[in-house]
Parts: structure tokens; C-alpha cells; sequence
């Protein structure tokens, strides 16, 4: 059982919600062509709708039906021929895992990391992966619908993979084939369809079929319309009283889920895959530490990670008792869930063990540096039905300072700094994830607000970055969440430094892992000026400016409350960690230090602020439980949006106001 320590008080409570209201990712290129093919196809304005409708008259598909399940799959998007994190392409993801994916260097593999973050006990870095992976010379069905799609449809797997059309076709085949192998008619009313639906999942397990095919009569029910990457105007007019036939899974033959104590929303299609408790000498454990979690300490944080590795690698890995562990990992074809830990215990996934310690770890199947290895829609849905399920159960607002991603994570103390890690990058979809959550980023505040929070428009906005297969080589045009910060209103300017990336004073640079000179979207600052259509925020201790026109803005003006230096403070330290005064640890617990990061807090400068709590540090350096403790401090700390990531600042050096 867990102890908990305080110097003669009880635990603050939070503040009001109004104030709370790896080295870098290893460089890989796990895709064998960042760049779309040269053959890839790119249909005119107004083309896209008719393609579908052809294809669907051609199969005796419904055409609501076959627009469904490619929006669940792609949002209709093309991606220029490219394939997805699973290998999978075009609008109707057909998948051909052996063509698209090469070799790859899972998440947490890179020798300088420590991913628990806590110096009490010997860290172990440089972690194995281990020899026993699986062999993906032949993945599971799921993973090669393209050949059924081209034996099906008579279309070569080439034009399958570039072409539109064809890929439209492909995947009305699927379907059509799925409803006469269940013995069915090509039926023209949608609700017949549904155990073609779930057998075009891929699912091998009832519950992610369900799950998905659910998913897709649900935007058969609410309709939906969007302009895809390609310029496309796609519309699915809604028809709310469809009602499907949902016994016709029954005639799939899937499995059962594996059985066990998992925590997650009905919503989604969860199994238990447990994570293992091991000691294996010289005090040596792993692969996560129990805990009382949320007796012993609040649940404060949700970190998003994408895992570097294919689903099955990642399961293999989270089940090694060497590795390192997270609390749920999410398949990207079809957003089956997998747990791993009780959300009592702590995993060691953040490398930042104040953050592991008061946080939930979700990977998510994916490569960050592939940039047009795009995540399915079934993976962002599932995703935000998790973390509303863990926000509303633990009390964690639904903002970019507690729904963090593993990029957003401080280093504990400078020297970590250079280390954390860079995932799930400048390609995810914070914009849309946040709709999904139901908080989407809208102006919140007039013309002369205080706060912008950053929104820059996802599809059209597309910076240029480098290094995603070759070091300073441009990666191919994508969509992103991120904006470039520079030292002055003019897209000339350097972009803004780091000094603890970059001790010597450098630039930070346009790569695909620097961190250094980006703001990503929901993240909000506190506005330091604001110049024609340039804005410039509080950022890392400087003036940090992005263009923002008011006719193409790349963020919104928001209310919130912001600090500074109280007065006659001319600055104050920032920190990686909220950890208690040295007079607050009990005997037999060694005082951890409160050090300091190499940035600082200037006079006059203001950062938005997020929780007010105490300092905390879990005591956990042993596999056996029985000393473990939590120590809590009078020394209290906010959150703040600092940089990229977020800090921590004393309560005591600073005061907060309306911005």
C-alpha cells in the first residue's frame, strides 16, 4: 500500500478549473517512399463524388455505404498515393504491408533514454528490442487487402495503390465480395450491409468488427462533407433512420477479445494484454511500477505517443518485462484498443517520472517521420473516445495542458533535456482530434485578446520540413498542426533558439525532430505584440513571431489567465518537475533536487497557466511495494505553456491575472 507524506497538512486541493479550467524520435524512414509516387493521380475538381458512385453502381454496393467506410478509413483523402502507418492506400485504405513498410526502430529504443525519468534507482538505458519480433514477411490478412482488392476487381495492384479510381474500385470489390461470401443479396438498402462492414475492418475479434461497423452507420446516420488534400468537395447526405442488421455478425466466425480487467468506454472495442511485473536480479525490474493511483496521487495528464513499430512488434514489446510499458497501445487499421496496465499503476513511458507518475500513456500504431504515413480515421475516433472516458473519469480538462503529446513532455533537469522525445509530431491532427473530443478551437476573445491559441488550418497549412528519411533533405508536402516561430515579423528572420537543445546559442532548424522554434495547434500563449499579420507570443523566454492575417489566421484569440514575475522579481527559474522542498521528505526517502532548467522567466513577460498543485514525488525505487511512498510538499507550482513543452514555475515567485 502506498504512504502518503506530508509536512503537517493535508494535500492542496486543485485550483478552480478556471485556472486549470526520446532524444529526439529516432530518423527513420519506415516507409520505403516518403514521397508520393510519381504515378500517383490527382482527380479534378468534382470528379472524387462521381468516382464513388460510379464504383458503387458497378458493385451493387449502396453508395452511403461504400463513402462511409472509406471516410472512416481516410476521410476520402488520397495522400497523393502514399501509404498509411498500416501500409494501407488510397481513400479506401487497401492495404499491402509488404510493399510499404521497411525496417523500423520502435519508440523507445533509443540508447540515451530513460523513460521512467527518476534518478532513484539505476536507470536503465539504451533499451533492447528484442530478437523475437514478429516476422512481417507474411502479415495477417488485414494487412494485404490490396491483392484481394486486384484479383477481385481485375485492376493491377500499381493503379490500385496510385490511382483513385481504381482504388475506389478496389474497395467496392471488397465489399461486394464480403456480402456474397455471407450468402447475402446486393441489397440497395445500407442497413443489409453491415457484416460486410465489419468483415472490411480487417478485425480478427467481434468486438473491434462491431466497433467499426458501428462507426460507419453512424456517419451513414449523420452524414458527412468535407474538401479532401486533393481540392476534392465530397458529400454523404444524412439518413438518420437507416438501422442496420447487426445479427449478421454473428455469421462472421470472429473471436472473442481476450478476457481481462480492462478499463475503457463500451464505445470502443478494448482487449487485455497484459504487461509484466518481473524481477530478474540485482534489484533490477521492470517493466512499470504499482501504485494506488488515484488514492495516492491525482490523474492529471494524458500523453499521446505514436509507438515507431507496427501493431504487432508494439504488442511484443509491451510484454517484454525488460522493455518499457504504456497503459494502452491503438491499432490504426481498425482502432482496436489494447490495455496493458491497470490505470492504477505507473508506466514508464513519458521520461519524465512526475509526468508517468500523474499520467495515462497512449501509443498509437504510427511513424512521425514518414510524413505522409497518415493516421485512419477508426484510430483518431477510438482515440478520443478513450481519452473522453479518462478525462471525464480522472476530472482532466479536455485542453492542450493536460491532453499532452509526448513532445509536449519536459526534461526532469537540463541534462535530459536533449533527449526527450519528438512524437507524435507536427503530422498529427490536433485540430481534428480536439472536434472528435468535442472541444474544438474557436475564438474565445476579441481582435486585441491576450491569448491566441494556435490553429493553423491542417490541409492547406504545409511548412516545410526536413530530415524524414535523409538529414537536411525536404520531406514531401503534408498537412500540419504546427507553426514556425521566428525573432522577428518576417519570414526572413531566424526561427527562435533553444539554449537547451542548443547550449551553444544556435538557430533551431526546419528538421522534422527540432522542437526548438514550433507552436502547435491548441496550445495557447500569451500575446507579447502584435504587428500587421504578424502576431508574437511569450515563448522560452523570448519574442517569438508567426504570421497570422486576419484573413488566413493560423491561431484564435482566447480568454485565460496568464502569470509573471511578481514584483520586484526581474526573473524566476522554471522546471521540468513540481517536486516537493527537501524539508518535506521522511526518513529513509532521499530528497530529490528541485533543480532548475536553463531557461528563465523574464519580468514582463506572461505564460499561460494551467494547474495549481503541490510538489509531489513517488518514492517506487524497489520491485517490492512496501517502502513505496508518496511525498508531498507546501511548496506549490503551476503549469505553464512555456515553449513546445510545458514547465513547471514556484506559485510563490509568481502571480497570475486575467490576460
Amino acid at each position: 500500500m502506498l504512504r502518503s507524506t506530508s509536512p503537517g497538512r493535508t494535500p492542496a486541493p486543485r485550483v478552480p478549473r478556471a485556472v486549470g479550467a526520446l532524444a529526439s524520435a529516432a530518423l527513420l524512414l519506415p516507409l520505403l517512399s516518403a514521397a508520393p509516387p510519381a504515378g500517383a493521380e490527382t482527380p479534378g475538381a468534382g470528379v472524387l463524388q462521381g468516382q464513388f458512385a460510379r464504383a458503387a453502381a458497378r458493385h451493387g454496393v449502396p453508395e452511403s455505404v461504400l463513402l462511409a467506410v472509406s471516410y472512416l478509413q481516410s476521410r476520402w483523402d488520397a495522400h497523393g498515393g502514399a501509404p498509411s502507418v498500416t501500409g494501407g492506400y488510397g481513400p479506401m485504405h487497401l492495404t499491402d504491408a509488404v510493399t510499404a513498410l521497411a525496417g523500423e526502430v520502435p519508440h523507445h529504443s533509443d540508447g540515451a533514454e530513460d523513460a521512467r525519468g527518476d534518478s532513484s534507482r539505476a536507470v536503465r538505458t539504451g533499451a533492447r528490442v528484442p530478437a523475437a519480433v514478429p516476422d512481417r514477411s507474411s502479415p495477417p490478412p488485414r494487412l494485404r487487402t490490396l491483392d484481394r482488392a486486384s484479383a477481385l476487381s481485375g485492376i493491377p495492384a500499381e493503379e490500385l495503390r496510385t490511382g483513385t479510381a481504381a482504388n475506389i474500385e478496389g474497395g467496392a470489390a471488397l465489399l461486394a465480395a464480403a456480402q456474397r461470401e455471407a450468402g447475402l443479396p446486393a441489397s440497395a438498402d445500407p442497413a443489409d450491409w453491415y457484416g460486410a462492414v465489419a468483415r472490411y475492418s480487417g478485425a480478427d475479434d467481434s468486438a473491434t468488427a462491431a466497433t467499426y461497423a458501428d462507426d460507419v452507420f453512424d456517419v451513414i446516420r449523420t452524414g458527412e462533407s468535407r474538401t479532401t488534400d486533393s481540392g476534392q468537395a465530397v458529400r454523404l447526405a444524412a439518413a438518420p433512420g437507416v438501422a442496420p442488421v447487426t445479427g449478421q455478425l454473428a455469421a462472421l466466425g470472429l473471436r472473442r477479445p481476450a478476457d481481462g480487467p480492462v478499463e475503457c468506454p463500451r464505445t470502443v472495442a478494448c482487449e487485455w494484454v497484459p504487461a509484466p511485473y518481473e524481477e530478474f536480479g540485482d534489484g533490477d525490474y521492470g517493466n512499470h511500477d504499482k501504485a494506488d493511483r488515484p488514492v495516492s496521487q491525482s490523474v492529471d495528464y494524458i500523453v499521446i505517443h505514436d509507438t515507431e513499430a507496427t501493431w504487432d512488434t508494439t504488442l511484443k514489446l509491451v510484454q517484454d518485462p525488460t522493455y518499457v510499458s504504456w497503459q494502452y497501445s491503438l491499432r490504426s487499421s481498425d482502432g482496436h484498443v489494447a490495455q496493458h496496465l491497470p490505470l492504477k499503476d505507473v508506466g514508464w513511458h513519458a521520461g519524465n517520472w512526475f509526468v508517468n507518475a500523474k499520467s495515462v500513456g497512449l501509443e498509437h500504431e504510427g511513424f512521425l517521420t514518414s510524413p505522409d504515413s497518415w493516421y485512419t480515421e477508426a484510430m483518431y475516433r477510438s482515440s478520443a473516445r478513450l481519452v473522453r472516458y479518462l478525462a471525464a473519469r480522472y476530472d482532466i480538462p479536455l485542453d492542450r495542458r493536460h491532453i499532452l503529446g509526448h513532445d509536449n513532455v519536459p526534461g526532469t533537469v537540463t541534462s535530459t533535456i536533449k533527449n526527450m522525445h519528438t512524437d507524435p509530431g507536427p503530422y498529427w491532427d490536433w485540430a481534428h482530434y480536439f472536434r472528435l473530443l468535442g472541444r474544438p478551437f474557436t475564438p474565445s476573445a476579441g481582435p486585441d485578446a491576450g491569448v491566441v491559441t494556435i490553429r493553423p488550418d491542417y490541409t492547406s497549412h504545409r511548412p516545410v520540413y526536413t530530415g524524414c528519411g535523409t538529414a537536411g533533405e525536404a520531406c514531401a508536402p503534408h498537412g500540419s498542426g504546427a507553426v514556425r516561430l521566428r525573432t522577428a515579423p518576417s519570414s526572413d528572420a531566424p526561427l527562435v533558439r533553444d539554449i537547451g537543445l542548443r547550449p551553444g546559442g544556435q538557430d533551431s532548424t526546419t528538421e522534422i525532430g527540432d522542437t526548438g522554434a514550433r507552436a502547435s495547434t491548441g496550445q495557447s500563449y500569451a500575446v507579447a505584440e502584435r504587428r500587421g499579420d504578424w502576431t508574437a507570443i511569450w515563448y522560452l523566454g523570448q519574442k517569438a513571431w508567426f504570421p497570422n492575417p486576419r484573413k488566413e489566421p493560423t491561431a484564435v484569440n482566447s480568454r485565460g489567465l496568464v502569470l509573471t514575475p511578481r514584483k520586484g522579481l526581474a526573473e524566476v527559474p522554471v522546471y521540468g518537475r513540481a517536486y516537493p522542498e527537501a524539508s518535506a521528505y521522511p526518513a529513509g526517502v532521499p530528497v530529490q533536487a528541485v533543480s532548475p532548467l536553463p531557461y528563465k522567466l523574464l519580468a514582463g513577460q506572461r505564460y499561460v497557466v494551467g494547474d495549481r498543485n503541490p510538489g509531489e514525488y513517488f518514492f517506487a525505487p524497489t520491485f517490492d511495494t512496501g517502502g513505496h511512498k508518496v511525498v508531498r510538499g507546501q511548496e506549490e507550482y503551476y503549469l505553464i505553456q512555456f515553449g513546445h513543452r510545458v514547465a513547471f514555475v514556484k506559485a510563490a515567485d509568481v502571480r497570475v491575472s486575467r490576460a
